[in-house]
């Protein structure tokens, strides 16, 4: 707000919602075992915990804890800790508490529970007790358990890594379709069972059956990984799922990554091995003893009715070919063949920490077309990641094909020229009754769906077609929680808000993939640019240590870790290595432990960044970098592509020095004092090679005077005090001269956004967004995208389902609503409530809920007058900056702030009032 002058503040409290006020009352509340609730399959003999307060009482620090933990659930209703009892620990974190026990065993559930003290020296009642799971502890447990296969892929015949393109150049390697097998085992169970879980990895994905059942609702298990150095497995409490006698275990497995078939479209050729099995069973007994099945020699394999599967190209089944019951005990298996063990592929067994991805969202079609007397064209209404479901009926031996697309040709027919073509689904019918299909191990990213060879109920066609009963489209994504919510009175941002939260569903898979059809690949640059928004919806903190992870086994010996991980296909040029992207291996480590307190993360990426950070040194000429993509579908005069605008060398070498910036924090922060002093220098050396050779200090201009030029010079630090304000004003005048349009592309763009912010120029952010006249996300919008595309002018000839674009989201959540970190913070202890209210807006509602508990924010304009709501969660302390000058123009509940106990300091700052706060519910109000 400009130009406005400032009357009374009055400040009121209110209790949190939902707990009694009579009385103060704290308790540990949505407990968390190795960040997660009540996990099942933590491989870890020492897990950390972790908890929220909830608490009536403001302002409430804990100043000490205890946890116990149980064997037995009776044990945990009596309170008798026969495992750990940490005793009365004098500590005020909530995060990070290591279990030090009696030790734990493979799958086995395991129960806790804890209680605080508040600064008055009582302590809470005791939290409701919650469960962990374990899985295998000892990889040497593994050891009876096999690899098992229907065939065999020979060595001559791999094509591992794999190669960019459809592969025509190989001859006869990786042309052999692979079979999706079934597997199966008959075993019994005698004893009263006690408990039972399930250990299992497919290559590349399995589905688990016991007793004909599905084991779970995971999609596309396990996650993507270099399987030459880890093979990921899942744990299932199955206990209930075991019946007194026979029992059948069963799996169907799919090559997923691990081959890709050449039939129909695929980005890469790509042959590690065919579809293999490796399972264990634990059943532990009421008596006390235990039992378990393995994959070994003993099992049965037979071709599956699923007749072709690809990642890249779709999925077919052949429902004629179906074996009634093959996953059931009372199944003759006679005809099926013994299976072949093998090796593996040399990954070692790790349990999968990451959520699963699973159907999230079921879609009804808005819309039916008839394009033919036996096609039709279904929409439903919202472009992301899926699969169908289809409900057909007719004769056997019918086909039905499903062709998804994300969008239209001219003619009205789907068009998947930039999304993977061909691409699809077919279905043969067994006849009879109603069927029901959809493809287990392949997605696409789609909205509309042409069915051929059928008839939609209701519709008029062909008689002798199959009956159309029903068609959906189920979201597939990973699981993990959301955590934030934002809304305003602007109905473009919030439609900005949807566009970009859906293609972050869509390409939150194992990986953080660039798109859901065309590539489905790990690229690392959006990890950390777009990371900032995603963190503020979606817990992350497991899936971006999963990342770490792909980056460390990616790395190559040379240090450089390439653009995408895992690293399926290695590409040319700055497609492999490009200093934006690799530097994910030093930024992504650094902001989970900013944001979530995860020191474990930057801890086990150490070595990884130091090697990247070492073979950036190795490319640099005089400390400047000048290979890359540079800022990635900037808006130029020509066709979207490689950056246009800024040079190559100024966003390279920019982020070189942001790496050595960060090694060097978090050299500190480990305790490596050397290494910081090394960091620090090479920091310094980059600083003076980059403004040497990008900055005009007469006129205060940096390279071309791109919007990415001025912003990453500002964000990363490598403009001197003295400059900075005449940097930030030709950063402001470069924008006034476009129009304020936006320049800035992938790499560029959320560092102009966070310039503008932190610089009080969120106005200037509103005037480029509100808008759909440019390319940008209104012009996204109005051009029919649901989903964010990858160019801001969404081209149809690219994808339109990319998240890479999403930077402002962040801006929404910490520069309209002010929630971010103080200075120096870790894990949202000590919050930062700084909203700048834009002229435009008049409300605004926003909570994030992070690690220290939920924070939010709602304020709205009214005239004259602005009210500001903001709860703060019990354990952290908050610093409210308002747009005020006078302390004295400020009260609360109208007595003068320095007579209010509830205030821990208020004070004006550089013309701000700040006032530092601790938890609770609290209402401002003040007049123009």
């Amino acid at each position: 707000m400009k130009n406005v002058k400032y009357g009374l503040i009055v400040l009121a409290f209110f209790a949190f919602n939902g707990i009694i006020k009579a009385q103060d009352r704290i308790v540990a509340i949505n407990l968390h075992c190795d960040q997660k609730e009540s996990p099942v399959g933590i491989a870890n003999s020492n897990p950390e915990f972790r908890w929220e307060i909830g608490a009536t009482q403001r302002s409430f620090l804990q100043r000490a804890f205890q946890v116990q933990v149980f064997s037995k659930a009776k044990n945990a209703e009596s309170g008798k800790a026969d495992l750990w009892d940490s005793q009365k620990m004098n500590a005020g974190s909530a995060m990070s508490v290591v279990y030090r026990g009696e030790p734990l065993v493979s799958g086995k559930r395991y129960y806790w529970r804890v209680r605080i003290w508040s600064a008055n020296g009582k302590p809470s009642e005791w939290s409701r007790p919650t469960s962990f799971s374990t899985g295998i502890l000892n990889v040497k447990e593994w050891d009876k358990s096999h690899w098992i296969a229907y065939q065999v892929l020979e060595d001559s015949m791999k094509v591992v890594p794999g190669l960019h393109g459809n592969g025509e150049s190989l001859g006869k390697k990786a042309v052999q379709p692979a079979v999706v097998p079934y597997f199966r085992r008959l075993f019994n169970v005698q004893k009263p069972i006690a408990e039972a879980y399930v250990f299992v990895s497919g290559l590349g994905h399995y589905e688990l059956q016991l007793n004909g059942k599905k084991v779970g609702d995971d999609f596309l298990a396990p996650g993507w990984t270099n399987y030459a150095k880890t093979n990921l497995y899942n744990t299932y409490d199955v206990t209930a799922a075991l019946v007194s006698g026979k029992n059948a275990l069963g799996a169907i497995v799919g090559p997923g990554f691990m081959y890709v078939n050449r039939e129909r479209y695929r980005k890469m050729a790509r042959a590690e091995g065919f579809p293999m099995l490796r399972l264990k069973l634990l059943i532990r007994y009421k008596d006390g003893s235990s039992g378990e099945v393995v994959t070994d020699g003993s099992w049965k394999t037979s071709p599956s009715p699923i007749v072709f599967s690809s990642i890249y190209g779709g999925e077919d089944y052949n429902a004629g070919l179906e074996q009634p019951g093959w996953d059931s005990a009372g199944f003759n298996d006679q005809h099926w063949k013994k299976v072949v063990l093998l090796a593996g592929l040399g990954g070692a067994m790790k349990a999968e920490t990451s959520y699963p991805l699973k159907v999230m969202q079921t879609f009804e079609p808005q819309t039916i077309r008839k394009i033919t007397e036996s096609s039709y064209l279904y929409d439903f209404g919202q472009n992301t990641s899926g699969i169908i479901r289809l409900k057909v009926k007719g004769k056997k031996g019918d086909r039905v094909r499903i062709i998804p697309a994300e969008i239209l040709t001219v003619q009205g027919m789907p068009d998947q020229k930039a999304s993977g073509s061909p691409y699809y689904f077919d279905y043969t019918l067994k006849g009879g009754t109603e069927e029901i299909w959809g493809p287990r191990f392949s997605y696409y990213g789609f909205r509309y769906a042409l069915i051929e060879g059928g008839v939609p109920a209701g519709q008029s066609g062909m008689s002798d077609k199959p009956l159309i009963q029903g068609l959906q489209m189920l979201h597939t994504r990973n699981s993990l929680p959301e955590v934030g919510t934002f809304s305003c009175s602007n109905t473009l941002f919030n439609q900005t808000f949807k566009l970009i939260d859906w293609a972050m569903k869509s390409n939150m898979s194992h990986v953080s993939t660039d798109c859901p059809h065309r590539e489905k690949l790990g690229w690392l640059e959006q990890t950390h640019l777009v990371g900032g928004s995603l963190k503020y919806n979606y817990d992350i903190q497991l899936f971006y240590n999963k990342i770490i992870d792909d980056m460390a086994e990616s790395q190559l010996s040379s240090g450089l870790v390439p653009d995408i991980v895992p690293e399926y296909v290695v590409f040319d040029d700055g497609f492999r290595d490009s200093p934006e992207w690799g530097s994910a291996a030093i930024i992504i480590p650094w902001y989970l432990y900013k944001w979530y307190g995860d020191k474990k993360a930057i801890e086990k990426a150490y070595p990884m960044m130091k090697r990247y950070l070492s073979y950036l040194e190795s490319k640099a000429e005089a400390h400047i970098l000048s290979h890359g993509l540079g800022d990635w579908f900037d808006l130029g005069p020509k066709e979207p592509g490689e950056s246009q605008l800024t040079p190559k060398s100024l966003t390279a070498t920019a982020t070189f020095y942001y790496d050595a910036d960060l090694l060097g924090q978090i050299a500190n922060v480990l305790g490596k004092t050397e290494d910081a002093k090394g960091y620090r220098k090479l920091a310094g050396s980059i600083k003076k090679a980059f403004n040497k050779k990008f900055f005009q200090p007469e006129t205060g201009i940096y390279s071309t005077g791109s919007q990415t030029s001025y912003a990453m010079a500002l964000y990363m630090g490598l403009v001197d005090e003295s400059f900075k304000e005449k940097v930030f004003a030709n950063l402001k005048s470069s924008i006034q001269q476009s129009g304020y349009a936006l320049t800035a592309g992938d790499i560029g763009y959320r560092y102009l956004i966070r310039v503008l912010e932190e610089g009080g120029a969120s106005q200037l952010l509103y005037q480029m967004n509100n808008r759909d006249d440019v390319p940008g996300y209104g012009y996204q919008i109005r051009s029919g995208a649901t989903a964010l595309t990858e160019s801001w002018p969404a081209l149809k000839n690219v994808s339109n389902n990319h998240m890479m674009l999403g930077h402002l989201m962040e801006w929404f959540y910490s520069g309209l609503a002010g929630i971010k970190q103080q200075e120096g913070d870790i894990g949202f202890s000590k919050i930062l409530i700084e909203p700048q209210f834009v002229e435009g807006i008049e409300w605004l509602k926003a909570s994030y809920k992070a690690v220290s508990g939920r924070i939010a924010v709602d304020w709205k304009v009214e005239q004259r007058k602005v009210l500001l709501q903001v709860t703060i969660p019990a354990n952290t302390e908050a610093l409210i900056v308002l747009p005020i000058s006078d302390t004295k123009l400020s009260k609360l509940n109208q007595h003068p702030l320095d007579q209010r106990k509830e205030f821990r300091k208020a004070y004006i700052e550089k013309g701000k009032l700040k006032i530092v706060l601790g938890s609770g519910t609290y209402l401002l109000d003040w007049v123009k």
